[in-house]
């Protein structure tokens, strides 16, 4: 799977992944998704927001088990971030059925689309728009950087945009989710364990920064003379990473765009999109406090004109106590009987997450869990993306090991 997977949506020039929601990189992970279902004989079905479902049983039958993740990735994105998985979803299936097991439950392994948001700026776009947490309307006014709206993208991949929207019944039909994912930072390397399961995840939001200042020529405009808004977002962002460290957070600068964008021209508009993280709604709220208060200091400092839109926001999630435990439960068990699931403790850790997952999105609506599979570098989001072949192996038996306890005992 891995082999087939690799070269889908992959770059040349950097290595990395650009695999954006309704590109034909996008088209390819759909048929790879397509073609590796129907070779194991699941009913393969896309939803009204274009997410794609692999089914064992009845999907009508209700209180399914369901697992997978996503396909699509980050500018120049790791290959294991999503797709890790997907892939694992469909080896845990071949090893149940290695092991003769009968399911008495359905069971389902899920593509959700635009997860990354790379393309329109929202995370977490098919699992949003499933669980209500995202309105056909405020779907349509999403567009990518070259103007072409939600809309007109799914229609030119031959999807009908005019379906989208909340899909309760869908959702009252799943009795848990189990997302497996490569752990995105250290936890686990620093443990020694192979595998974790997820605790929860941090409030975190995407707010974007409109810097206006007045352009003018690099070469003759005197610098008392200036309105230059590059400085006032590079104070701003220094400003983030101050906040961020007496907040115990992370702020962080990603993204930005500069107009007119030329190497002798002072900018007129520079826009920057703020990424901000923290293990508590209070924490969270005092960085983007902190960061909004300095820029408009700075920006009255230097005559420029500021205004701040929040574009995303995701409350702080807690995984299902229930579900969450039995997971430890389970793997617990499995420690014992030498699965490689725990480290030297003899027990699997819990631990909690900064980084925004469609488990997280979907935990408001149906019972959802994570399990984390080992990252010895920590990068994420990046070409030098890791996890050892022995833990992603061993994040198969974790994983096969819940679905055969929740979906045939």
């Amino acid at each position: 799977m891995w082999r087939s997977l690799r070269p889908l949506g992959r770059s040349a020039a950097s290595g990395g992944y650009r695999r954006y929601a309704w590109t034909d990189a996008d088209a390819d992970c759909r048929l790879w998704f397509r073609m590796q279902a129907e070779a194991r004989r699941l009913d393969v079905e896309i939803d009204r927001n274009g997410n794609q479902w692999a089914w064992l049983g009845d999907p009508t039958a209700g209180d399914a088990v369901v697992t997978g993740s996503h396909l699509d990735s980050v500018p120049d994105g790791g290959a294991f971030d999503g797709p890790l998985g997907v892939v694992s979803s469909f080896a845990a299936l071949d090893e149940l059925r290695a092991r003769g097991v009968s399911f008495k439950r359905p069971l389902a392994i899920v593509n959700f689309g635009d997860e990354e948001g790379a393309r329109f700026g929202l995370a977490c776009v098919g699992s949003r728009l499933t669980a209500g947490r995202l309105t056909k309307e405020q779907a349509y006014e999403l567009r990518d950087a070259d103007g072409i709206s939600l809309p007109q993208a799914m229609e030119a991949a031959g999807y009908d945009p005019d379906a989208i929207g909340p899909d309760p019944e869908r959702l009252a039909r799943i009795g848990a989710f189990v997302e497996l994912h490569v752990e995105q930072g250290r936890a686990l390397d620093l443990s020694g364990d192979a595998i974790g399961i997820a605790s929860s995840i941090w409030p975190h939001g995407r707010w974007r920064y409109d810097f206006a200042g007045e352009a003018n020529h690099a070469g003759t405009t005197r610098l008392v003379d200036r309105r230059d808004p590059m400085l006032t977002y590079a104070e701003t962002v220094l400003a983030a990473r101050r906040e961020a460290e007496l907040a115990g957070a992370v702020a962080t600068f990603g993204k930005i765009a500069v107009e007119p964008n030329g190497v002798n021209a002072i900018p007129s508009l520079v826009r920057g999109w703020l990424d901000a993280r923290a293990a508590d709604q209070d924490a969270l709220d005092a960085v983007v406090a902190g960061v909004e208060t300095a820029a408009r200091d700075y920006a009255d400092r230097h005559g420029i004109d500021l205004t701040v839109v929040r574009e995303s926001f995701t409350p702080v999630v807690d995984f299902s106590h229930a579900l969450r435990d039995e997971l430890s439960r389970i793997l617990g068990g499995a420690a014992a009987s030498s699965t490689g699931t725990s480290g030297p403790s003899g027990k699997v850790p819990v631990l909690g997450t900064g980084a925004g997952h469609d488990a997280g999105i979907l935990s408001e609506s149906i019972p959802t869990a994570m399990l984390f599979v080992r990252n010895p570098t920590g990068v994420s989001h990046s070409p030098a993306e890791f996890a050892a072949e022995d833990d992603c192996l061993a994040g198969v038996r974790a994983l096969a090991d819940v679905l055969e306890e929740l979906a045939c005992r």
